[in-house]
């Protein structure tokens, strides 16, 4: 395949997995069948077929894209700050910027984790992953630097880490949070209530 020819193919995979997230986003992942995806990418389940072996496939390669898009996001945003309470800062407002910003990603994300099972019928949220999370690891760099700076406490990184990873997600699984507190709210509440939870005391 020359390089023409591969970059057709790369845009046509992205064009049906950009329609498979507005599908999950619709109608979610039980109805969403490739006849359903076909209609919203405009093209046939024949060309759908020549790209992705089945639906699992097309699946995985979606998630792939949903959590690289927002680990791109959030990770362009926390390199581009110096200190460590910058970069907590721009970590937090970034998680939820994209998650505002992208609903239908988020709902998209769900879907496949809590519905879509491996071929041993094990459903995704169930699985042990040993791929390091590349913002799991930021975060807790990002305490780690905080403490040998000695502008953080002594606390447990990876316990405070899911603590504001959990803070985080929080929002992107509570309809009702999202509904009564605007994401700009949530995030500088997050930032302050972090900011408190991790500093060093001065006595």
């Amino acid at each position: 395949m020359d390089e023409k020819q591969t970059f057709i193919a790369e845009a046509r995979r992205l064009q049906i997995v950009d329609a498979t997230i507005k599908t999950l986003d619709e109608i979610g992942y039980i109805h969403a069948s490739m006849a359903q995806i076909a209609k919203r990418a405009g093209i046939s389940t024949a060309l759908i077929s020549y790209h992705f072996r089945d639906k699992n496939e097309l699946m995985d390669d979606t998630l792939k894209k949903l959590v690289s898009d927002m680990n791109t996001y959030v990770l362009e945003r926390t390199s581009a700050t110096i200190g460590p309470h910058d970069k907590l800062r721009a970590y937090i407002e970034a998680s939820i910027a994209y998650q505002a910003g992208r609903p239908s990603s988020n709902y998209a994300l769900i879907e496949i984790v809590f519905h879509a099972r491996t071929v041993d019928d094990v459903p995704y949220y169930k699985l042990d992953d040993d791929e390091e999370d590349p913002l799991e690891s930021e975060l807790q760099q990002i305490l780690r630097m905080g403490q040998e700076q000695k502008e953080f406490g002594e606390f447990d990184v990876q316990v405070m880490a899911s603590a504001i990873q959990g803070a985080i997600d929080e929002y992107a699984f509570n309809g009702k949070l999202k509904g009564s507190v605007d994401p700009h709210s949530y995030s500088k509440e997050l930032v302050n209530m972090f900011n408190r939870a991790v500093r060093r005391d001065i006595s």
